[in-house]
């Protein structure tokens, strides 16, 4: 799979057949069994970008079906998710054992390491964003609750984050720079507002008191991960559980309490580092902002994350404005 870079150049392929289709989604997405749909012939075309390890793609296509079947999934490969925002046209999407029909302005999201379909019964035109889980702010397992679930264009935070999503899409040749940067992170914020209260719609249907009482946790982490002194005893505390209590409701992902601290901690370090907003304040000073006070660590930490040192990764990203970027 092509992991999404810092090129920010908007690549556009002429029509392809269903064989050169096939193709060129397997080296810049993730591999998958694609066939023509009830015998109409195939042609389809995208235009893509990536914006730091996100990638935007428009996708055009005659009807045809798409699985992500066990055969084609690795366990050695990185999660990344795909939100799809239908723009043309129909599609039904399955997985976890729901399905999703999506109409113009629908919105749903489905996770690569798992299998799923994707049938488009009539020619459609499509957005898709794939980014990788560290990137959000949702667990594995409360993003294994959201698959495959409809979010309406015309109902709830979808009908005004369809717009803003459908106009990121058509525009992809703004999306340079640290400025693009700063959109698209925009854009999992709304996206991630949408899920999120989704999930909170479940567990207020009965979905149980653990779903909640995890929920608040993590939201209570999100909220102090500027405080160096966040552990799990201290967040058990807050909560009036044990350690052990904690630790059994974090079991359901593959994250430790302490490490899903620390991949929150470099994410929002990551984007800061990336956000021309802030690119006069020193990388120590972003590292502390968010609970990182030790700046040789911090560093290392980084490192052996993204196999480059803090500095580096901030030039590589805000390269278009090194005017800006402090050391």
């Amino acid at each position: 799979m092509h992991t999404p870079g810092q090129d920010s150049t908007v690549l556009e392929t002429p029509p392809l057949d269903l064989n050169s289709w096939r193709t060129a989604i397997a080296e810049t997405v993730v591999p998958l069994s694609i066939s023509e749909y009830d015998a109409t012939p195939f042609l389809g075309r995208f235009r893509r970008t990536s914006v730091g390890q996100v990638g935007l793609f428009e996708m055009q296509t005659a009807p045809h079906t798409v699985r992500r079947t066990p055969e084609l999934i690795s366990a050695d490969q990185p999660v990344f998710y795909k939100m799809s925002l239908q723009l043309e046209g129909r599609a039904e999407l399955q997985q976890d054992g729901r399905t999703a029909v999506l109409g113009p302005g629908d919105i749903a999201v489905y996770d690569t390491h798992r299998p799923y379909t994707l049938s488009f019964p009539e020619p459609s035109r499509a957005m898709i964003m794939i980014f990788p889980q560290a990137m959000v702010e949702l667990s594995p397992h409360e993003l294994s609750r959201l698959t495959a679930v409809r979010f309406c264009a015309e109902e709830g935070l979808a009908r005004m984050i369809s717009p803003f999503f459908t106009e990121l899409i058509r525009n992809l040749d703004q999306l340079s720079g640290g400025y693009g940067s700063r959109l698209v992170h925009s854009a999992l914020d709304l996206m991630v507002t949408m899920l999120s209260k989704e999930l909170h719609r479940q567990d207020q249907g009965g979905h149980g008191s653990s779903h909640r009482l995890s929920w608040q946790i993590r939201q209570y982490i999100l909220r102090n991960l500027s405080d160096e002194s966040l552990t799990p005893s201290t967040i058990a505390t807050a909560h009036f559980i044990s350690v052990r209590y904690l630790y059994t409701l974090f079991a359901e992902d593959e994250h430790t309490v302490s490490a899903w601290i620390r991949s929150q901690r470099l994410a929002h370090i990551r984007r800061d580092l990336t956000d021309p907003l802030l690119a006069d304040k020193p990388v120590s000073w972003i590292a502390g902002r968010w609970g990182l006070h030790d700046a040789a660590h911090f560093s290392r930490l980084f490192k052996s994350e993204h196999g480059v040192s803090p500095s580096a990764y901030r030039r590589a990203h805000l390269q278009e404005e090194p005017h800006l970027v402090a050391a």
